[in-house]
């Protein structure tokens, strides 16, 4: 048996010639002194990229930079310099130009009603964007766990809540908080709140900000609760075995598999609700004007009045930009928090 193999390995293996080639074919040459060899260990060389193909990402990016200069840069430049005149009505018609230098953010900075008004849109932004976020992640979960059919009548009913336009949701809850023909209070005046019937909705400070909390967060749902959704399909479901397999409550899971997992998401989506949240205008602004008495303007509406309602136009200016300054200030701190997140995943790996 042994001959055997032998033979057929020596039949099935073809004889080589010198050098290792195959009979009856040449070996190949081995190149000349004057043949170019590439050095050994080393791939061959890609060639560098021209000066026009460095120049191309520059070239894509110059319609949109010129774009933002034009439509952005020069408005925030003439609004700076708007902030350091003193441009009222009579300089308007009169196209006269008053510099005031400092004077503006110094009245500012020095009136208790900027700092009350600062104060009052920092407490409402917190409080609508910590129900913005608890409530969509509810949702957010809850979409997750449903059936097909309920989430997708969840799922639209929340996009047709996110798509109706401001002006059209701020006038339906108008009607809806009427004091003489509103749902809101028919509706608490049969439950046995009688007292409710006639209820001015917009006639004090905290009623009117609930009636504009309620709308905000009403608006802000469904996009913190799709995105949550759609990000929870992307954690491993094995993930949510071992912990259930651990014996791992609800709120446990939650807290040692989804929010891990997800705490980018929740760092970026509360960042934007803070940001939507602070530089609301147009609900508050058409439910009350900042009213009763002035009492429920925030920063925003604080610069429309006193720069466009007042006509003191360089006063408004100097306050749009001490606006930005602190959502500036929140930027920073937010990208501080990121990095801080970016670099302790890498000590984790």
């Amino acid at each position: 048996m042994a001959a055997q193999l032998d033979d057929a390995v020596g039949k099935a293996a073809p004889r080589t010639g010198k050098g290792g080639a195959p009979p009856g074919r040449r070996a190949p040459r081995s190149p000349g002194r004057g043949a170019a060899r590439p050095p050994a260990g080393r791939a061959p060389r890609s060639a560098a990229p021209g000066p026009s193909a460095r120049r191309t990402p520059y070239l894509l990016l110059l319609p949109a930079l010129l774009a933002t200069a034009v439509l952005l840069g020069w408005p925030m430049v003439r609004n700076v310099l708007l902030s350091f005149q003193n441009l009222d009505m009579k300089e308007l018609i009169q196209h006269l130009t008053d510099w005031r230098g400092t004077g503006n953010y110094q009245e500012i900075l020095g009136s208790e009603q900027f700092w009350r008004v600062t104060l009052r849109t920092l407490v409402f932004t917190a409080v609508n964007v910590v129900l913005i976020m608890v409530l969509g992640v509810l949702i957010g979960l809850l979409l997750a766990r449903l059936g097909t059919k309920m989430r997708l009548t969840l799922s639209l009913a929340l996009v047709l809540a996110w798509a109706m336009p401001v002006i059209a949701a701020t006038t339906v809850f108008q009607w809806l908080f009427d004091s003489r023909y509103g749902v809101v209070n028919w509706l608490l005046d049969k439950a046995g709140w009688h007292a409710m019937a006639h209820y001015d909705w917009v006639g004090t400070q905290l009623s009117t900000f609930s009636v504009i909390t309620v709308l905000i967060v009403w608006q802000s749902l469904p996009f913190v609760a799709l995105n949550l959704y759609a990000a929870t399909t992307t954690i491993p479901r094995e993930l949510y075995e071992a912990a259930r397999m651990d014996g791992a409550g609800t709120w446990q899971v939650f807290t040692s598999v989804t929010f891990p997992f997800l705490k980018p998401f929740f760092l970026a989506t509360t960042f934007l609700e803070i940001i939507w949240v602070f530089k609301a205008f147009p609900q508050i602004f058409a439910i009350n004007e900042g009213g009763p008495d002035r009492l429920t303007e925030t920063l925003p509406i604080y610069a429309f009045t006193e720069g466009v309602g007042n006509l003191h136009f360089g006063m408004g200016a100097a306050i749009s930009l001490l606006t930005i300054v602190v959502l500036l200030a929140m930027t920073a701190h937010y990208l501080r928090l990121t990095l801080r997140q970016e670099r302790h995943e890498e000590n984790e790996l």
